[in-house]
């Protein structure tokens, strides 16, 4: 069967979805937790199959990194079901009631968008997280892998789909896309697949977006910034910074850029120098940031000197960019101009100041002492998330389960027609009744 025919057949079965109850929703996310639980060592053992052919083929630490599935990645995509399992049923929901006329009532309901297809990168608890997402918000997903994890991936969606359709839900409810031609085959899929999500580098989402007349969510790249400002507390600052840089550095939601206030740049840098080389962080900087940072004795990347262009940039690993600015105006311009709307924080103790920050930085996260690694479904409280977007329509910042549902407007009527209003026979009178 190709992509198209199972797309044609998912839309179809994306009533039915719709239509499935909360508890067959949640037994279904229960039946997955146990499944997944009881066949770890099938995943385990795929994974490290996985890795073994990422060293083979000289995949880079970061890549690796992502792909790595084990007890701690488990344990992490099973409290993101429990949490999802918590949340109030989204379907159903009346978000406005509104009486037009006697007993012509207007409702606008909340619903799953359809049928979402999500294109990812080599993170296989990506896929746990997406199926999770998708079964509670009552939409049917067609889910495509990164090739790294394709063992994995294999392994982890046959349990997820098995369980789903063992709890009662649509055998069409989920379903797999591995060889890389049916990408090209999904954005096609324009009469059958409501939304695309995808989820990779920049070049890569622009190739779908261009590619298909599918709607598309997501988020190109994560060029993330930390600004350390003259009033910030330095020793959180320090900790923070260390955080948002390496916790994690090859996700979309770490600093790549550090701002600094020239007015602390003396004495703060030699500190910052401390942390970063103990973490193995590497810098560049612009002319002047760099002559700063030499005299910090901070550990220099292969090629250091940036212009103003480079500072636009992803590094998905233990480098960063770093900057002098005079206050926060000059750091909210380059934010604004150099950024990419995905997650940027401002570490300061003077409230105004990170007022001017909140207010004026476009992005689709703005903190204030704390680092940008927060920016994650799971630690929103949305259970899990189905990617990130930096668009302002739909959905924006983590895409948890809200951003997997839509509307629809319900009129219940008890005979009436529009000409009896157009002729002056009935008026509208408008009252909301929630």
């Amino acid at each position: 069967m190709t992509i198209q025919e199972e797309a044609h057949r998912m839309k179809l079965a994306s009533p039915l979805m719709a239509a499935s109850s909360a508890e067959e929703r949640n037994r279904a996310l229960a039946e997955i937790r146990d499944a997944l639980t009881g066949h770890k060592k099938e995943i385990f053992d795929a994974n490290r199959a996985d890795l073994a052919r990422a060293d083979a083929d000289a995949v880079s630490d970061s890549v690796k990194k992502r792909l790595r599935f084990d007890e701690k990645k488990l344990s992490s995509v099973l409290a993101g079901i429990d949490q999802v399992m918590s949340l109030p049923d989204p379907i159903g929901k009346v978000l406005l009631d509104r009486e037009l006329d006697q007993n012509l009532e207007l409702r606008r309901v909340r619903v799953p968008i359809g049928v979402i297809g999500v294109i990812f990168e080599a993170r296989p608890d990506a896929l746990v997280q997406i199926s999770s997402l998708c079964i509670k918000s009552g939409n049917c997903a067609i889910l495509k892998g990164g090739r790294e994890t394709k063992e994995t991936n294999r392994i982890l969606f046959s349990i997820i789909k098995d369980a789903a359709v063992r709890a009662g839900l649509p055998a069409s409810c989920l379903y797999q896309a591995e060889a890389h031609s049916e990408i090209d085959e999904l954005l096609q899929c324009d009469r059958d697949v409501d939304l695309l999500i995808p989820r990779g580098s920049n070049a890569f989402v622009r190739y779908i977006m261009d590619h298909t007349r599918i709607p598309v969510m997501g988020h190109a790249d994560g060029v993330c910034h930390t600004y350390v400002d003259r009033d910030a507390d330095q020793d959180a600052a320090l900790r923070i910074l260390v955080d948002a840089k390496t916790q994690y550095a090859a996700a979309c939601n770490a600093t790549e850029t550090v701002l600094i206030d020239r007015a602390i740049a003396g004495y703060f840098l030699p500190k910052l120098s401390r942390a970063f080389r103990e973490e193995g962080v590497r810098v560049r900087g612009n002319q002047e940031s760099l002559e700063a940072l030499k005299k910090a004795d901070f550990l220099l990347a292969e090629d250091p000197l940036m212009q103003d262009e480079d500072y636009h940039k992803e590094y998905l690993d233990l480098v960063a960019s770093v900057k002098l600015v005079d206050g926060v105006k000059e750091a909210v311009s380059h934010i604004n101009r150099f950024g990419s709307h995905h997650t940027d924080a401002i570490l300061t103790e003077n409230d105004r100041t990170a007022a001017y920050f909140l207010q004026m930085v476009d992005s689709a996260g703005v903190y204030r002492n704390c680092s940008t690694r927060f920016a994650d479904g799971f630690r929103y409280g949305f259970g899990a998330e189905v990617g990130i977007s930096t668009s302002k329509l739909h959905a924006r910042g983590p895409v948890g389960m809200e951003g997997l549902m839509t509307y629809k407007y319900e009129l219940i009527g008890h005979g009436q027609i529009v000409g009896d209003y157009a002729d002056g026979k009935a008026s509208f009178h408008f009252r909301d009744l929630i």
